[in-house]
């Protein structure tokens, strides 16, 4: 009997760990991921895990075989990627969210909703040496749509060299946000959640594919904790909570 509890007590740990999700989500979600999980967790289940960053380098991470339980990317191009690798689980995927692509410049700018055409004063609002961030064009969701918007209304050729590329649309946010950038490229919700930004124009829909976000349980971690906190994510509660940070729901 003392060689049993010694084992239980030795395997509790473990058995708590197997309990955990891993989220691997898109830097955009970080607030809206943090409300619904700590939500999660206050219904009784264990504390998530979560890890923030784009969507281009937490699939590579997953193709890589880091741990994770649940896939959340800000594009299809990069659930897509996992996909065709058989590295999400059959059937789990679905896309619950729709965001929009704005241009945000440093607080004290004149906000403006205006949709963004191809005579939009870039020039004058990035000054002769600015730079407008956004999300690499080359793997990052956000500057992948960017760069979609600029090209589509013939205005890429002169805003490609002021770029200034970033390690996810987050980060293209806390350039704006400090100064270091005069004009940034994010998405609608990231520039609600900043104290320090105005957006002053919005790109047209039609400018740049849908943002949509699919969400999928990851092939190596389908558990049934997994399928139970997706669920969740498709629910009324986690609905409420992503409106409620400006995403729109499927």
């Amino acid at each position: 009997m003392r060689v049993l509890l010694v084992l239980a007590l030795l395997l509790a740990p473990l058995a708590a760990r197997a309990d955990s999700v891993t989220v691997f989500a898109a830097a955009s979600l970080t607030d809206a991921m943090t409300d619904i999980l700590g939500e999660w967790q206050a219904a009784g289940h264990p504390a998530a895990k979560t890890s923030f960053a784009a969507s281009s380098t937490l699939a590579k991470q997953i193709e890589a075989g880091a741990p994770a339980n649940l896939f959340a990317s800000a594009d299809t191009k990069w659930a897509d990627y996992l996909d065709t690798k058989h590295l999400l689980a059959a059937g789990s995927r679905v896309n619950l969210l729709r965001n929009d692509l704005v241009l945000i410049a440093p607080a004290g700018h004149a906000a403006n909703d205006a949709i963004i055409g191809a005579g939009f004063d870039f020039a004058g609002l990035l000054g002769a040496d600015g730079r407008l961030a956004t999300g690499d064009p080359t793997h990052v969701p956000v500057g992948l749509y960017a760069t979609q918007a600029l090209k589509k209304l013939g205005l890429w050729d002169k805003l490609q060299p002021r770029l200034a590329p970033t390690e996810d649309v987050r980060a293209a946010l806390l350039l704006v946000e400090r100064g270091e950038a005069p004009l940034g490229i994010v998405y609608a919700t990231d520039a609600a959640v900043a104290k320090n930004v105005v957006i002053v124009g919005r790109f047209p829909a039609d400018s740049h594919d849908p943002i949509v976000y699919p969400f999928a349980v990851v092939a190596a971690g389908d558990t049934p904790d997994a399928r139970a906190l997706l669920a969740y994510l498709k629910g009324p509660e986690a609905k409420a909570a992503f409106q409620k940070r400006g995403f729109a729901t499927e």
